[in-house]
């Protein structure tokens, strides 16, 4: 007769979610005094070859941390700040993108799928001027080139060809590479009309990618006053040149 010696080998069960991390590792919580000076160029001629900024050194302008996921997902993931929704593409598992805060109470949150990590801070550098006129424009598809134009009321032109203008205002990056976002901010913007133009690029060769533009106006921003508005725009091929938006500031 053989016998046998049964041990119990304890299985552990590891879920998907424990895989799975998303950090922000600037800014942290808290109160903060940002340093009075402004790096974050991107520091490339058109085409932009990535909308990330790794690398860069001035962390009271900029959005870093990392996405870990257990599994892919289509879904791009979202970056929100200061309740302002925007994909966010990382390079690789790391993300960097610049983003000028205005004093006072800022939150930033990051969701990859089910996960998802917050943080708010108060800036508290007297001298900073926030940006009162933001214009923000995203898409849903990747490997797509969609530019943002911002006609000021006196005539300027914001784009990637003329991305800082006398008045202030300025473009962050220029994203060639899919869902953006791209950032035209302005801190001390004319009265007047404007107007917010989108143009439908390149495809990455595809001659029929249908993809739907977001642009959002945030104007009077971080005052009691702050309004938003958004805007959802069809595109079906490249080469379209489309009037989004003509509004007025104040």
């Amino acid at each position: 007769m053989k016998w046998y010696i049964l041990v119990a080998v304890p299985v552990v069960l590891i879920s998907a979610s424990a895989l799975s991390e998303v950090k922000i590792e600037n800014p942290i919580r808290g109160w903060r005094v940002s340093e009075d000076r402004t790096d974050t160029v991107q520091e490339v001629h058109y085409p932009a070859s990535s909308v990330n900024m790794i690398g860069k050194t001035n962390l009271s302008e900029m959005i870093r941390g990392h996405v870990k996921m257990a599994s892919k997902s289509a879904d791009p993931i979202k970056l929100i700040v200061n309740g302002l929704d925007m994909p966010l593409r990382p390079d690789g598992e790391e993300f960097a993108r610049p983003f000028v805060f205005g004093r006072g109470s800022n939150s930033v949150e990051v969701r990859a799928g089910s996960e998802r990590h917050a943080v708010q801070f108060y800036e508290g550098r007297a001298t900073v001027t926030p940006a009162r006129l933001r214009v923000l424009l995203s898409w849903d598809t990747d490997n797509t080139d969609i530019d943002l134009h911002l006609v000021t009321p006196d005539g300027e032109h914001c784009y990637y060809g003329n991305r800082m203008l006398p008045s202030g205002a300025a473009l962050d990056v220029d994203v060639t590479t899919g869902y953006g976002p791209e950032i035209i901010s302005a801190p001390a913007p004319k009265n007047g009309t404007y107007l917010v133009y989108v143009n439908y690029y390149g495809s990455g060769g595809q001659s029929d990618a249908l993809t739907t533009a977001k642009v959002s106006i945030v104007s009077r921003s971080g005052t009691p006053d702050e309004k938003i508005e958004s805007a959802l725009v069809p595109l079906r091929a490249p080469g379209e040149l489309t009037l989004v938006k003509s509004f007025s500031y104040p």
